[in-house]
């Protein structure tokens, strides 16, 4: 499964690093024959406008993969300080941080997002990872909380607590390098996640208009009639690629649980 799943993340990692100098156009470039079928000169055909297709979709994968980098990232920060100190410090502090994340987690996120990114605008890519990361922590913070909670009682740490060291530092040396694993599994969930939030701010025509992306693919083609038309060519790689991806990284999420859990592997 982690192979799999790893084996189709890659591919569209590398085409989206390499996609870009395979083609000689740009993804906002028109005077190309509109409408064209993929073929040798163009790979996935043009659009009803006249653009090229391919030079969309691999730009497109580069910044759905950038959104989605950047948003774990920011997410998985804000979780781990969140949940790290809640579950270390215990008492009243976790009492605070608990209760600031269940009201959180309680916000429709999508709603939220939909209401902020049509109050502020079209933004920058950057603006919009960093949106969807702010957005994205709690459930990652109440599973680290729970965690640490379990593993601040552990001997190892109360023989840390002993010497004399800062909280902050036992966590660091102490309880984060043995949530490792876990910590690597929350962060492939918060990126394949804020990919798919992504795509969908995008396609509603909510996400930046400058910067080309699977999302503002499909919204253009929606816009410009393509499933009418039948240009296949236009609507369904980007929909593809975002549903392998997401589902590449769900895969590998499962692999990576049965390697660093035996118990859930098949005899």
């Amino acid at each position: 499964k982690l192979v799999i799943g790893f084996t189709v993340v890659l591919f569209f990692l590398v085409l989206a690093i390499v996609g870009p100098w395979l083609t000689d156009a740009e993804p906002f470039e028109f005077g190309y024959p509109t409408g064209e079928s993929p073929s040798s000169e163009r790979w996935l055909g043009t659009t009803s406008p006249g653009q090229d297709v391919f030079a969309q979709f691999v730009y497109g994968l580069r910044a759905s993969f950038l959104v989605g980098a950047v948003a774990g990232i920011v997410a998985a920060v804000i979780g781990m300080a969140v949940g790290f100190t809640a579950g270390y410090r215990g008492g009243a502090v976790d009492d605070v941080l608990s209760m600031l994340t269940n009201v959180v987690l309680v916000i429709p996120t999508l709603a939220v997002l939909i209401v902020v990114s049509a109050y502020i605008g079209q933004g920058s890519l950057l603006g919009e990872a960093v949106l969807i990361g702010i957005t994205s922590w709690p459930w990652a913070a109440r599973a680290i909380r729970a965690q640490t909670f379990s593993l601040a009682t552990r001997e190892f740490v109360s023989l840390a607590r002993l010497t004399g060291r800062r909280g902050s530092k036992i966590v660091a040396t102490e309880i984060a390098p043995n949530m490792s694993s876990y910590l690597v599994l929350v962060f492939i969930l918060l990126f394949g996640s804020s990919i798919l939030i992504a795509a969908t701010l995008d396609f509603l025509g909510l996400g930046p208009s400058n910067v080309m992306s699977l999302g503002l693919m499909l919204n253009l083609a929606v816009s410009n009639a393509a499933l009418q038309l039948q240009m296949w060519w236009w609507f369904i790689p980007p929909g593809l690629a975002i549903t392998a991806i997401v589902g590449g990284l769900y895969v590998m999420n499962v692999g990576l649980d049965e390697i660093f859990n035996p118990k859930l592997r098949r005899t």
